[in-house]
């Protein structure tokens, strides 16, 4: 993948996503389903209309919120990876949204957002 901005400025990165030949929305559907938060978002000069996109907006707030660092951060960043990976080889890729999905939620109640 390439990070459109070359590295993080700020608290969200803007993905490529072409190299792939995955559009925005079909990852932003896909990550959804497997309990991770993303928005599709245009690229410069991108060629897919706005309804579908070429990027991904990732952003890094929740995960700051529940109090990642950054081994989980690269946790998440490989479940992504995964996941994009198998809707690039097109067909079901149900099994690895679930098992990652799975894993998204054994990691969250380690960090819940409200300790109580």
């Amino acid at each position: 993948f390439k990070i459109v901005s070359n590295g993080t400025d700020s608290h969200l990165m803007l993905v490529d996503l072409t190299p792939k030949g995955v559009s925005g929305s079909d990852a932003e559907n896909a990550l959804e389903r497997a309990g991770i938060t993303t928005n599709k978002n245009s690229i410069p000069n991108d060629p897919l209309p706005a309804m579908q996109t070429s990027g991904l907006r990732v952003g890094s707030p929740a995960g700051t919120t529940r109090g990642f660092g950054p081994g989980e951060f690269r946790q998440v960043g490989k479940w992504i990876g995964e996941v994009l990976d198998g809707v690039s080889a097109g067909g079901d890729n149900s099994a690895v949204e679930a098992k990652v999905k799975a894993e998204v939620l054994a990691l969250t109640q380690r960090f819940p957002i409200y300790n109580r």
